[in-house]
């Protein structure tokens, strides 16, 4: 565990503030849920993903997307990489959401760049992003699908889009 030097207050409410900074380097936003860890004295925050409780079955269902689709894929919380296809893995997974993935997911909306984007997926990823198909559950952006650009310039096929959609619907009844 790592020291900031911050020490907060507990309000007669029993709430604790969390810096800016830390929020801002963590991640954490407005509404997000935190899970709450204690430990021989200690209380300890942990941003909860709902879609990285179910790593395992993500895992799984990237690998059956994996053969039927044509680009790699990898199915993301709001933070990380948590399950991929199509890919090595050890290149991706628990590599962070690149501030553009996450701008894209916010608007919950498929989105289909083709094969000629850019904008990267992971942060220290080269790969562009060609599809983001959001995983939503109650209203709220939990993850995404999101199929990357192949090393042959592949584009996304109808039917792939429609799998990446699928699955984000899929993963977002799950955990409904």
């Amino acid at each position: 565990m790592k020291a900031t030097g911050i020490v907060r207050r507990i309000d007669d409410l029993g709430r604790v503030v969390i810096p800016k900074e830390i929020r801002r380097t963590m991640r954490i936003r407005e509404g997000d849920p935190l899970e709450i860890y204690t430990n021989q004295g200690e209380v300890i925050f942990k941003k909860y993903s709902a879609v990285g409780e179910m790593s395992g079955m993500a895992s799984q269902y990237a690998e059956a997307l994996g053969p039927n689709i044509s680009l790699p894929v990898l199915i993301c919380d709001r933070d990380h990489c948590i399950a991929a296809a199509g890919i090595s893995k050890k290149t991706v997974l628990e590599k962070s959401i690149s501030t553009d993935l996450e701008s894209i997911m916010e608007e919950r909306r498929l989105v289909n760049f083709g094969s000629n984007q850019t904008l990267p997926a992971l942060d220290g990823f080269e790969r562009g992003i060609c599809v983001v198909a959001p995983i939503v559950t109650a209203g709220d952006i939990s993850g995404a699908v999101v199929l990357v650009s192949s090393e042959n310039g592949t584009a996304a096929t109808d039917s792939d889009v429609m799998l990446a959609s699928v699955a984000a619907n899929f993963l977002g009844s799950i955990i409904e």
